[in-house]
């Protein structure tokens, strides 16, 4: 079972910009709890995304002498690729690819077959600098735009990921629109057609109806969530109210069992959450 934890999706929302200083200490006291993967910041333009316009500094600032996670970083061009695979700390690189045209424009401004072609291109970057390649494969389970959606089209790009070669794919819930009537089918035909792809599931929710929604990937197959702590966040580029994240102590309480984290840090994590989201050091 993988958690990922994602201060970055649950930051790049705020309008205040958080000091770096205050993004180091979070990520730190991140490192400590024993997550798989920590999502930490992005090389995107900072006039797009400008919470994160000092990510190279944050990451220049982390401690990784009592750390197991990996670190990943969203990219939205060649561009922001290259810079992200400069750094040997980074793992992951993740590239937002849409069901949506209209989201794909949004956010990458590109068409969804331009983002594929792109994606071919940092693919072969992502293997010559030993980095993978993580695509979330956003309004999985819907849109907001009243574009045409149907399972049959996250199929489709999922076949042509693979056909990449590209071995992590989340389904992302990007407005919050996901219920078990539509997640089960989705990784249950998903998983069991592409048996060398890690499908996650990155959900936006609410506090009512987390629960029904991972239980409905795990038991669908999924071993792979993404999380951000106290539910803070949600993805600034796609709809005017934030919808926020799956909150990772959820997570956390749920798979007990299955994880080995620290307990002791993992609450001195949530503790400085509330610090850091209420601007307070």
């Amino acid at each position: 079972m993988k958690i990922i934890e994602c201060p970055r999706d649950a930051m790049q929302g705020y309008e205040k910009f958080i000091p770096t200083e205050n993004k180091i200490r979070y990520i730190n006291q991140l490192l400590k709890v024993g997550f798989d993967t920590i999502d930490f910041g992005s090389f995107v333009s900072p006039k797009a995304i400008p919470q994160l316009k000092d990510t190279e500094d944050v990451l220049n600032g982390l401690n990784f002498d009592f750390t197991s996670s990996k670190l990943l970083a969203i990219i939205a061009n060649y561009r922001g690729a290259n810079d992200a695979c400069n750094f040997e700390q980074i793992d992951y690189l993740g590239f937002p690819l849409s069901v949506s045209q209209e989201f794909q424009k949004r956010n990458t401004n590109k068409s969804i077959n331009q983002a594929l072609h792109l994606l071919e291109k940092i693919q072969v970057l992502c293997l010559k600098n030993k980095k993978k390649l993580v695509v979330y494969l956003s309004m999985a389970f819907g849109n907001p735009y009243s574009e045409n959606y149907h399972p049959d089209l996250v199929a489709s790009l999922t076949k042509k990921l693979n056909d990449l070669e590209i071995n992590i794919v989340a389904l992302s819930d990007t407005i919050g629109v996901s219920n078990p009537a539509n997640i089960t089918p989705l990784f249950t035909t998903l998983i069991k057609e592409y048996p060398l792809i890690e499908f996650g599931a990155h959900f936006h929710t609410t506090t009512e109806n987390w629960k029904e929604k991972v239980v409905a990937a795990y038991k669908s197959g999924c071993k792979r969530f993404d999380g951000a702590l106290k539910g803070y966040g949600g993805c600034p580029m796609a709809n005017d109210k934030l919808v926020g994240n799956m909150p990772t102590e959820n997570l956390v309480s749920y798979f007990s069992t299955n994880l080995e984290l620290d307990q002791n840090e993992l609450k001195k994590a949530l503790n400085l959450s509330n610090i850091i989201f209420n601007f307070k050091i």
